[in-house]
């Protein structure tokens, strides 16, 4: 099933509650770019490869090529997502459910971006739709559970093996450039990250764009009385507005989760931000290839913090990872509760 953009245009002037969804989760978009996209970035800007401006620039490209190119060759991530929850029934609720998951996410994420914690969104939207599920469905019978395991594998791969091939990574490059000429090790991975961030970016719109696509999707065809679809292709010119709200958010908040990730938890080299950057794009494509929705956050940040252990244990600041990690097991039932109780104050209210 597909979805023009006359088709899209033709209903949203038409009908107002297609304007709120859109709204919404353009609203989620914005906050995913503001608070999650500034990752993929972060360690070349820290280590003065590239300047913030030219940086989000990169990102809007990569993110776009990202959603585009992933998206036409595998979208089970978006699938994965769609899949995930059961918002059948009556459609009006249904509707004002996944309006107070959005509202749900967007609450939570401020919350940490004010905090300066690079908290997932992947996550908040996962929990955010799924605690509205649970309360539209009334009980668990709203999760569908051989879907929702693909979370609990991509939280291994985006943690463990993030964090493992940060490590590797480092090691390996250390040792192959130990008696090199540190000028031109400096010069050569100044290059190199900028292609890192590229390859950062561009999983990110892999991954995340995906998610956030696949929900829109959901609002859409509930909205036209469909509570299932098997398959769907996700459009164009959803993709170009989606990377587009993505570039603005981050050159809206980015910097503040920059600071925090790139500069204060591990003062990295640049050989080192490479690395970082080389063990998330291949973490996060293994994820995608396989359908995985993992977070770009996790990711970026254990591949970083094994990087900074790849040279001593004391290099990583380890009381920003704490509340990193309170955050990060926080998200889940936080964000779900919250959507959970928006969904049933907002199905009372409407």
């Amino acid at each position: 099933m597909a979805l023009s953009l006359n088709e899209f245009l033709n209903e949203l002037f038409h009908n107002p509650i297609i304007l709120v969804i859109t709204l919404l989760t353009l609203g989620v978009i914005l906050v995913n770019g503001w608070t999650d996209a500034p990752n993929a970035i972060a360690t070349s800007i820290s280590t003065r490869s590239i300047s913030p401006r030219n940086a989000i620039i990169l990102a809007t490209i990569f993110n776009f090529l990202g959603v585009l190119v992933m998206t036409l060759i595998n979208a089970t991530v978006a699938q994965t997502i769609y899949n995930m929850v059961d918002f059948r029934g009556d459609t009006h609720d249904s509707l004002i459910a996944l309006c107070a998951a959005m509202v749900a996410i967007v609450l939570w994420a401020t919350f940490a971006w004010y905090f300066g914690i690079p908290t997932s969104e992947s996550h908040a939207l996962i929990a955010g739709i799924s605690g509205a599920a649970i309360a539209l469905q009334r009980g668990f019978f709203g999760i569908n559970g051989s879907e929702w395991i693909k979370v609990i594998y991509g939280l291994f791969v985006s943690t463990f093996f993030g964090f493992g091939l940060g490590y590797l990574t480092a090691k390996i490059i250390g040792y192959l450039f130990k008696d090199a000429d540190k000028r031109k090790v400096n010069k050569l991975f100044t290059k190199a990250q900028v292609l890192g961030s590229c390859g950062m970016a561009f999983m990110h719109g892999a991954q995340d764009g995906q998610k956030f696509m696949g929900v829109f999707m959901l609002g859409i065809f509930l909205l036209k009385g469909y509570g299932y679809v098997n398959e769907f292709t996700i459009p164009v010119w959803l993709m170009l507005t989606c990377s587009g709200v993505m570039a603005l958010g981050t050159s809206l908040g980015g910097l503040r989760i920059i600071k925090k990730i790139g500069i204060e938890m591990v003062k990295l080299e640049t050989y080192q931000g490479f690395a970082s950057d080389l063990a998330g794009s291949l973490s996060l494509l293994t994820a995608s290839v396989f359908g995985l929705p993992v977070s770009t956050t996790h990711t970026k940040t254990t591949a970083i913090m094994g990087v900074g252990c790849a040279k001593r244990l004391s290099a990583v600041n380890w009381a920003i990872v704490k509340d990193m990690v309170y955050t990060w097991i926080l998200t889940f039932p936080g964000c779900g509760l919250i959507g959970y109780l928006m969904a049933l104050v907002f199905m009372k209210m409407f």
